[in-house]
């Protein structure tokens, strides 16, 4: 009988370990993870992929294309129900709403409002508050029990042509967003508790991109896409680091998320390439000296992630492909054509990379620099994605059109 108690005792230990594995697994608590840089380093892939991941919970949130944040044991998905911009706060072990709170959407139109009514800029979550900005730039702040700290509204009526895009960054107590629209526009920095506004750079307007967060010299500063430029702002001031011309040629973007390795910055956009350029503080000044151009790869709106000195991406052409990230060489480009339009979001799972296009077709791939090895290709929805898929522990979540699931890998 002590033998059968023991082990039930150490039976139940286990479970609650487990059940705590799933609490204490990486957060994802803003746009591309914890760092901006699109790894999930609490991600556990499995030995051996299976052919389908069956939804262990599913439910209708509503509509848009903004990534769900994780933190914790809670979800905070960000969509439009009906006329309304909806923060709804959700348990991740079953998917049930904890708290929401809604405010009225601004009216948007044109085809991209039909096909994409919802908000694109995903919720960055930090300090207990949450940081929105809504499809016509309304910028919110809850905190994490739901209550409304305050709101902002900018730039009135104006945004870019296919609405904002941009996901808020929270660094030392600040809720940085870039507003407005072409010509009239802004990166902004509020106070996280109290929405005061700290500082304001209005040199460009916001394109589709979001920041990247870089220290050169123990000066922090933000790396960032706008709609003519890629440029750094001091993040305690808001102060014009550096700057260098990046502008759209055709029907191209500024959209992808910069990419930093150390003091070098990548950069890519469609029909320009890939670049890279080490960012040195010389005296009181800043430099960026171009270190590399690769003219053939870059992607429309999937950033890139770097792993082990190697940058995979999704060409504009819509094909996976690899360079290495210290040369700018090509290393290899895979044939098959993923998602034209660009829509492919790319993730670090650790020992593997998840690419999951709009298709809703998510394709694992091993991180290898000589050739393209694909591991498994897996349909997780019945509708278009253009959210991230969220990696923890043994969990990934997907917002799709309207929907959140959260899918269980062995």
């Amino acid at each position: 009988m002590e033998n059968t108690n023991r082990c039930r005792a150490t039976a139940a230990v286990c479970v609650v370990l487990i059940g705590a594995g799933c609490l204490f697994a990486q957060d994802w608590p803003q746009w591309r993870g914890p760092n901006r840089d699109g790894k999930a380093t609490g991600f556990t892939a499995p030995a051996q992929w299976p052919q389908q991941l069956a939804p262990q919970w599913k439910t209708t949130v509503g509509a848009g294309d903004s990534t769900p944040a994780l933190v914790g044991d809670k979800l905070y998905v960000f969509t439009r129900q009906g006329g309304d911009e909806v923060l709804a706060c959700l348990n991740a072990a079953d998917g049930k709403e904890v708290w929401k709170d809604k405010y009225e959407a601004q009216a948007i139109g044109g085809p991209a409002a039909k096909l994409h009514s919802g908000p694109r800029s995903s919720p960055a979550v930090a300090d207990g508050k949450v940081v929105t900005i809504g499809v016509a730039g309304v910028v919110s702040c809850w905190d994490t029990s739901g209550k409304l700290l305050w709101r902002k509204d900018p730039f009135p009526k104006a945004a870019p042509k296919f609405f904002t895009s941009m996901s808020p960054m929270i660094v030392d107590g600040l809720a940085i967003v870039h507003v407005g629209g072409q010509g009239n526009g802004a990166i902004i920095a509020f106070a996280l508790a109290s929405g005061d506004e700290k500082w304001r750079w209005g040199g460009e307007g916001p394109d589709y991109g979001s920041p990247a967060l870089l220290t050169v010299g123990g000066v922090k500063q933000i790396v960032t896409p706008t709609e003519k430029s890629i440029v750094g702002i001091a993040v305690a001031d808001g102060k014009l680091l550096w700057q260098r011309p990046f502008t759209i040629q055709g029907m191209a973007y500024n959209a992808a998320t910069p990419i930093i390795d150390g003091q070098t910055v990548i950069y890519t956009g469609k029909g320009r390439g890939a670049k890279a350029v080490k960012i040195e503080k010389k005296g009181e000044a800043f430099e960026a000296t171009e270190v590399w151009s690769n003219p053939d790869l870059a992607p429309q709106f999937a950033s890139p992630v770097l792993k082990d000195s190697l940058l995979f991406g999704l060409s504009d052409k819509g094909n996976l492909y690899c360079l290495d990230a210290k040369t700018g060489k090509t290393a290899w480009t895979d044939t098959t054509a993923r998602d034209r339009q660009g829509f492919t979001s790319i993730v670090d799972g650790g020992s593997c990379l998840v690419a999951l296009p709009s298709s809703s077709e998510m394709v694992v791939f091993k991180p290898d620099g000589k050739q393209y090895q694909e591991v498994a290709k897996i349909k997780v929805a019945d509708t278009a994605i253009y959210a991230h898929p969220v990696l923890a522990g043994h969990r990934i979540f997907v917002k799709d059109q309207d929907s959140l699931a959260m899918l269980m890998v062995p």
